[in-house]
């Protein structure tokens, strides 16, 4: 469970950090990024450090490879505490980028950790996604 304090904090840099993007505040999103990194990097291996952070610190990553670096991170936290809504969500996100990457097997691979993960969860939406997205890709 994440703490609720940071959850807090995480959720609203994240509208704040949507709010900068949509007006196209260049300035403001790079210090509100700057703000979200450091949640993370405070928090990492300590009781505090929770996959969610990292998985909305990776949804506003820009650069694609570091965005997928930070991913990883996240699914390696979603592992540890055995949560199967992050890992699920955050293996999806990971093959959405992998597809942008042109790293079609990786993001099957990723698609189906992801269907498995999501058997054990109530989100059906995001299983929708992840089943048709893998359809897609191995449709070929």
């Amino acid at each position: 469970m994440i703490n609720t304090k940071i959850y807090k904090a995480v959720y609203e840099l994240a509208e704040k950090l949507m709010k900068a993007a949509d007006k196209e505040d260049r300035e403001a999103f790079d210090a509100l990024y700057a703000q979200l990194e450091a949640i993370c990097t405070e928090n990492e291996n300590s009781d505090k450090d929770h996959p969610e952070q990292w998985e909305t610190l990776a949804d506003f990553t820009e650069e694609l490879d570091e965005a997928l670096a930070v991913y990883e991170k996240a699914f390696e936290k979603a592992v540890a505490i055995n949560s199967k809504d992050h890992m699920s969500s955050i293996a999806f996100s990971m093959a959405k980028l992998q597809v942008e990457l042109g790293q079609t097997d990786a993001a099957i691979s990723n698609l189906k950790n992801a269907q498995i993960t999501a058997n054990k969860i109530e989100d059906g939406e995001l299983k929708d996604e992840i089943d048709e997205l893998l359809e897609k890709l191995t449709a070929g």
